[in-house]
């Protein structure tokens, strides 16, 4: 039901989602194909790899997109070459996804005041807005704010302070990427479980938005609230990297979707009541899918609908897990298929960390 605004509220600052854009490498590779490559680089070293393979046809990932030939990752790679091979391809990606967002919102790069730039799969000093900057026309006053290691929660929890940023002055233009190439982190010389899990879900992918700030008269339907999150105490080693000589390496554990099903309603109840948001207004949960499990989870902790999350199944199927930038992915998804009402939009992420942001679409 719609409620009146006061006339005191329609003076109030606001946020609105101005437009959204999604990017993806060029280099393709099937579910069935990364399971062949998977079984000739590691089977023989991995003595349980045979016990593991059945998780590629149960991922619910049918492609990926991959930075890199698929050749590229059949040699063992150190740091410098998987740094090399971030700072070639992770500019670009910013560069698609940011345009592309851009355009959505009718919107120049030099009317942009702020970037907010999310990663956790490379390092790069200069940031990447900074590699991108002439390319991308930006003022020479923007302002930037880099984020690194938030990992799958990256997309929500970038995007909850890039519109704090807006909210904070009037007039204001923000635009958030998030670019990952997780595909770089694949390892041969590790074999844990945890890599093997990683090849069967992550993939490579940017995605951006922009956010501009006004009075309610003068914004669009898409809103923004005030992001939430929430940190379980005693859980740094449930997602993560490790870094060692060569590379990262991906921390992921097994007791993710369990963990889930037991904590996430009550984390999810208690972000709502700070954002002042009743589960029953809640509409549609707008969620990252960080793997097909996870998602039974969500469903079944949050009393959905069996099968409900449809849109993150289908980002899931199309592009796999790319980190942060899936959660944008789905919430793009959602919106095209134009659902409307009082959304959440979450994710979950190293720390172990939920993220949440009120997405308020107007019928």
């Amino acid at each position: 039901m719609a409620h009146p605004v006061s006339p005191q509220a329609q003076h109030e600052t606001c946020v609105t989602l101005a437009g959204i854009g999604t990017a993806l490498p060029p280099n393709k590779l099937p579910q069935s194909m990364a399971q062949d490559y998977a079984r000739a680089l590691l089977g023989k070293r991995y003595t349980h790899f045979e016990r593991l393979a059945p998780a590629f046809e149960n991922a619910g990932v049918d492609m990926r997109h991959l930075v890199q030939p698929v050749a590229w990752y059949e040699q063992d790679r150190g740091w410098a070459e998987r740094g090399a091979a971030y700072m070639q391809t992770a500019p670009l990606l910013f560069i698609d996804a940011a345009q592309a967002a851009l355009a959505d919102a009718n919107c120049r790069a030099d009317q942009v005041d702020v970037v907010v730039t999310v990663t956790s799969t490379g390092i790069a000093t200069p940031t990447l807005e900074a590699q991108a900057f002439k390319a991308m026309g930006f003022r020479t006053d923007v302002q930037r704010v880099p984020l690194f290691g938030l990992g799958c929660a990256g997309g929500v929890t970038g995007l909850a302070l890039a519109r704090r940023l807006a909210a904070a002055r009037p007039d204001q233009t923000v635009l958030m990427v998030a670019v990952e190439a997780c595909s770089l982190s694949f390892r041969t010389d590790r074999l844990q479980k945890a890599d093997i899990i990683a090849t069967v879900l992550f993939g490579d992918g940017a995605a951006a938005a922009v956010l501009k700030s006004g009075t309610r008269q003068d914004t669009g339907a898409i809103t923004l609230g005030d992001g939430q999150e929430h940190i379980w105490p005693d859980t740094l080693g449930i997602m993560g990297w490790d870094v060692d000589e060569n590379g990262l390496g991906v921390v992921f554990d097994r007791s993710i979707p369990t963990f889930v099903q037991e904590n996430f309603r009550e984390a999810m109840l208690g972000m709502l009541g700070r954002a002042c948001l009743p589960l029953d207004a809640i509409d549609r949960f707008v969620c990252h899918p960080g793997g097909a499990k996870v998602l039974e989870a969500i469903e079944s902790t949050m009393h959905l609908p069996e099968g409900s999350l449809d849109a993150e199944r289908d980002t899931l199927r199309a592009a796999g897990n790319m980190s942060a930038p899936t959660a944008l992915f789905v919430l793009d998804r959602v919106l095209k298929s134009g659902k409307t009402g009082q959304m959440a939009l979450c994710a979950l992420g190293p720390g172990f960390t939920a993220s949440l942001l009120p997405v308020r679409v107007a019928s």
